[in-house]
């Protein structure tokens, strides 16, 4: 076969795979974000980071998720390194795109003027690694729904101040409890997230930070373990999967974070 025939046939064979969905190297790649999750329970209950990371293969962009957490963990705790967090040098190494900042659930509440200084520090680190600064806006506990409106002003307000992007979970749960009563988003704890409200709050990050809501959504969430066997994370009724989309969405419109 002499030279140009080669060239032709090579030129076949490459736009047969493209065409195909052939091998890994003709296949468009997609966006990557690394993102780390700093915060406490409400952020490792229910594995939070790993059902983000999931259902963002259902978007253009892949959420590489990292935590560092611990129970009840307070921003101050963070920056200063107490009960064995490594908050600052995670940060300052990890390279990451995104940083999300989670401060104790009653934090807000109990301690504002703590909140806003360690909120700012972070922040500032955070910019300064080179990644953009994220705050999750949590829920009210299920006894004191009328401290949602402070945690939400509260997040709001800090995010703005930091010029950061906020992840409005806690109005989402708002509206869905508004729309569906009955539905249970809380672990029966009253204060942690049960599986539906895991994945509500999912759905949330995964619009907030690639600007896509994913129409097709599984029915289950897994990881492969270190020896190749499927793990079950969670799973969710296609009703609630929906109903989950729609709020998702409505409240990243109404927060500006979401176009469609």
């Amino acid at each position: 076969m002499n030279s140009l025939n080669q060239t032709l046939l090579l030129v076949v064979l490459i736009i047969s795979g493209i065409l195909s969905g052939g091998s890994s190297s003709a296949q468009v790649k997609r966006d990557t974000l690394k993102v780390l999750f700093v915060g406490n329970s409400y952020t490792y209950v229910q594995n939070l980071p790993q059902v983000v990371s999931i259902i963002s293969d259902s978007t253009k962009t892949k959420l590489v998720t990292r935590k560092s957490t611990v129970g009840g963990a307070y921003l101050s705790e963070h920056w200063y390194g107490k009960r064995g967090l490594k908050t600052k040098e995670i940060i300052t190494k990890g390279k990451f795109d995104l940083v999300i900042l989670q401060e104790n659930s009653m934090g807000t509440i109990q301690q504002p003027d703590s909140t806003i200084k360690y909120a700012r520090l972070l922040c500032q680190l955070i910019k300064a690694s080179g990644a953009k600064p994220c705050f999750y806006m949590t829920w009210a506990r299920e006894k004191v729904p009328q401290y949602q409106e402070e945690i939400t002003n509260a997040y709001s307000k800090i995010a703005k101040e930091n010029g950061a992007i906020l992840v409005p979970v806690g109005k989402a749960w708002q509206l869905a409890m508004k729309l569906r009563p009955t539905i249970n988003l809380y672990d029966p704890d009253g204060s942690h997230p049960s599986s539906l409200g895991a994945i509500l709050s999912a759905y949330v990050f995964v619009g907030a930070l690639t600007g896509e809501v994913p129409t097709s959504i599984p029915g289950w969430y897994g990881i492969t373990d270190i020896d190749g066997e499927s793990v079950q994370l969670m799973s969710i009724d296609n009703l609630d999967a929906v109903f989950f989309r729609k709020v998702a969405e409505q409240t990243l419109r109404e927060s500006g974070l979401l176009r469609l």
